[in-house]
């Protein structure tokens, strides 16, 4: 009997994803462990291996299709001997309360002549296509109060589209407080829905819209969370690394292009051995208790197109200078090519953020729940520093500490930084 081939949940809070491309044509065959299709969720692209062998006899959803939902049909495998007649004569199995695979199929751009728009009656079920529905949370309009012009009353991107081109008012718009005008500027009216509320809030200044990724959605949600739910506090040192960098220069020198270490590489192996004099500091919150970590797996902030990803090195504090600059060039390529496994880029204890190749002095970090704290790494810069009484020049790092103060105190992320410094600081310690 032909196998489903369905849309797996590669994250526990995944609900739908994105079909990027088959790795598989029709009629190839295919065996068990075979990478056939890639799929991208809110954080990278990811590869889904067949867990079932045969002949690839159907490709339900295309590539490029998106919003998927999780468990949704998205190709049909033929066992040894069936044909393509094998999928007729497959039983259809019942649909399901959530939205059909069929919906992630591109839609018209606009409706049937024949379809009747239906109003939806309050308490139904509300029919949308994906794309519907994304262009309606991005435009800010209810579907409850659109009438579906698709099959069966289905609501589609015409309907969206003509919706946000009408003024809609909202009980949240004419209770929320208006916006400050610049000087003699006129005071904007009550903002409608869709493009109207934005027309209204920038006035007469040219904007672009950029739809939101399910990558910045996910970050924007986490990092609200984080702000509103975890009490963070900031401490923060100046680390001379002239002999840092000196060390540095010579071990580069030396390594014959084995690896070339990075100003970076020295701050994850300094904070792991950090975690490990201090231990009380490599600390997460619970509600059952404070999770105290035996290993110091460092999640390092890093930029790709639209959105931000924080590949772990893990065990951190049991690896040497090379291996984590060779291992975290490779995390850092696959992060900006969203070839990152699950397992590389969710978990962790301890996070990294370093904005000193920008030239960024200094700055304060949101912690990444649930981890405890994220150190945010400035420039390295001469300034003038006293030393026995006379005055010098030193190459001065900034770093602050943001800490989760349900499960870290001052005294001890004071202490964490006192031995991060001490490491920065005399370099060779580390090659220990």
């Amino acid at each position: 009997m032909p196998i489903d081939i369905t849309m797996p949940a590669l994250s526990p809070t995944m609900t739908e994803g994105n079909l990027a491309k088959w790795l598989k044509h029709e009629g190839d065959a295919i065996k068990a462990g075979d990478v056939i299709a890639e799929i991208e969720t809110d954080k990278a692209t990811m590869e889904v291996e067949a867990v079932d062998e045969g002949t690839l006899g159907k490709i339900v959803v295309p590539d490029g299709a998106q919003g998927v939902k999780v468990g949704a049909v998205i190709g049909v495998i033929l066992e040894e001997g069936e044909d393509s007649s094998a999928m007729t004569a497959k039983p259809a199995a019942a649909p399901e309360p959530a939205a059909p695979a069929r919906n992630v199929v591109e839609e018209p751009s606009a409706p049937s002549p024949a379809a009747a728009p239906v109003a939806a009656e309050p308490g139904m079920r509300i029919f949308v296509s994906p794309l519907a529905r994304r262009l309606a949370e991005q435009a800010g309009i209810d579907l409850k109060t659109l009438q579906g012009s698709g099959s069966h009353g289905r609501i589609v991107k015409a309907d969206v589209e003509s919706a946000g081109s009408k003024p809609r008012l909202t009980p949240a718009d004419t209770a929320a407080t208006p916006v400050a005008a610049a000087p003699g500027a006129p005071i904007p009216a009550p903002a409608a829905a869709g493009k109207d509320r934005i027309a209204a809030l920038a006035g007469n200044v040219p904007y672009e819209l950029v739809a939101h990724t399910g990558m910045r959605r996910t970050i924007a949600k986490r990092l609200t969370e984080a702000k509103q739910t975890v009490p963070h506090f900031y401490l923060s040192v100046d680390c001379e690394i002239d002999a840092l960098l000196k060390i540095r220069a010579e071990l580069n020198k030396a390594a014959h292009d084995r690896y070339k270490l990075s100003v970076n590489d020295f701050v994850i192996r300094a904070s792991a051995l950090a975690l490990k004099k201090v231990p009380a500091a490599n600390a997460s919150w619970s509600e059952d208790g404070t999770l105290l970590w035996q290993r110091a797996d460092i999640g390092v902030a890093v930029a790709i197109e639209n959105g931000l990803i924080t590949p772990i090195v893990k065990a951190a504090e049991t690896k040497g200078l090379a291996d984590i600059s060779n291992e975290m060039k490779d995390l850092g390529a696959r992060a900006k090519s969203g070839k990152l496994k699950l397992d590389e880029f969710q978990g962790g204890t301890f996070s990294i953020s370093n904005l000193g190749m920008f030239g960024i002095k200094n700055f304060s970090a949101v912690i990444n729940p649930p981890h405890g704290c994220i150190l945010a790494v400035g420039a390295g810069e001469q300034r003038p520093v006293v030393k026995d009484g006379a005055i010098g020049i030193a190459t001065v790092m900034s770093v602050t500490l943001s800490v989760d103060h349900r499960v870290v105190d001052g005294a001890t992320g004071a202490q964490f930084l006192q031995a991060f410094k001490a490491l920065i600081e005399s370099p060779l310690t580390m090659l220990l």
